[in-house]
């Protein structure tokens, strides 16, 4: 179940990053590196808390990264059918513990709105099985897989959708994000007691990508990916990262190993969190524009 988030306390975080650089840096807009740069010195000085920065340097890099780096893909979506009765419904909202859920209609062809768990409770008080979904469903919002997670968050703040359907280059559906997605690559993990269930190490994406966590053993890499990796140095896939850069990855940093793409999608000053894989002799698809 999504937690709540205080998006005014996220954009003072936000707009504090700009007070604490010099105006000189302001002025003449530096590299997102120097900015930083001057962040971590002023950790180090003390000034300013490490999860703090963590978080502002999540806020800069947020805007580095697209929707199909986080979204969920369709073949986990937990979705609802338009016929379905509020048993089978309630059962479904219980056994997933999610909040919002995109509504099919008959044929499994379009998306016909997005159901909110909340809007269901009158009728599991009431035991009513006659009743049309439509009259309670919400609007849906369709963007592109190309969106950059910074304008996403911007809508999601302007807006009261706080879900959106996610489309490719041919305007079929590829997956879903939240904004609790997107808070979390500033803000870091935001677990729950369903969070806790999730086991899944890789992630299979439809267009040659996976996310892995950084967590995950070499062992287990192995085995789903085929390959025959082993070192004495580390034992997951983010030591592995780690060991060929030399150094603890920004987020947003890029490796090639034996054929493979490796990119960092969600790191802190700690540790790395979540990496994207592309295969060897695979590539990422065109890109589609954000205004789709």
């Amino acid at each position: 179940m999504m937690k709540k988030i205080n998006l005014s306390e996220v954009s003072r975080s936000l707009r504090s990053i700009m007070r604490l650089v010099p105006s000189y840096l302001k002025m003449e807009k530096p590299p997102k590196e120097l900015l930083v740069d001057s962040l971590r010195e002023a950790e180090s000085n003390s000034i300013i808390e490490p999860d703090t920065v963590a978080m502002m340097e999540g806020a800069l890099l947020v805007s580095d990264m697209q929707v199909r780096d986080i979204m969920i893909p369709r073949s986990e979506i937990v979705f609802i059918e338009e016929d379905s009765k509020p048993s089978k419904i309630l059962s479904k909202i219980i056994e997933s513990g999610h909040s919002r859920f995109p509504v099919f209609d008959e044929e499994h062809e379009r998306i016909v709105g997005i159901l909110l768990a909340k809007d269901l409770l009158s009728l599991a008080i009431d035991n009513a099985d006659d009743f049309s979904i439509r009259e309670i469903i919400r609007p849906v919002a369709f963007i592109p897989e190309s969106k950059r997670l910074n304008v996403l968050l911007r809508e999601f703040r302007s807006g009261r959708n706080h879900l959106a359907v996610v489309v490719d280059e041919y305007t079929s559906i590829s997956g879903l994000v939240t904004i609790e997605d997107v808070i979390e690559q500033i803000v870091g993990e935001i677990d729950d007691e369903h969070d806790l269930l999730e086991e899944d190490n890789i992630r299979k994406h439809r267009d040659n990508r996976y996310s892995v966590k950084a967590r995950t053993g070499l062992d287990e890499f192995n085995e789903h990916f085929g390959t025959d990796w082993k070192s004495d140095d580390y034992e997951t896939i983010g030591g592995l990262v780690i060991s060929q850069l030399g150094h603890l990855p920004k987020q947003g940093e890029e490796l090639e190993y034996m054929e493979y793409s490796f990119r960092v999608l969600r790191a802190d000053r700690r540790r790395v969190r979540l990496i994207r894989v592309i295969p060897a002799g695979e590539t990422l698809p065109n890109e589609v524009s954000d205004t789709l």
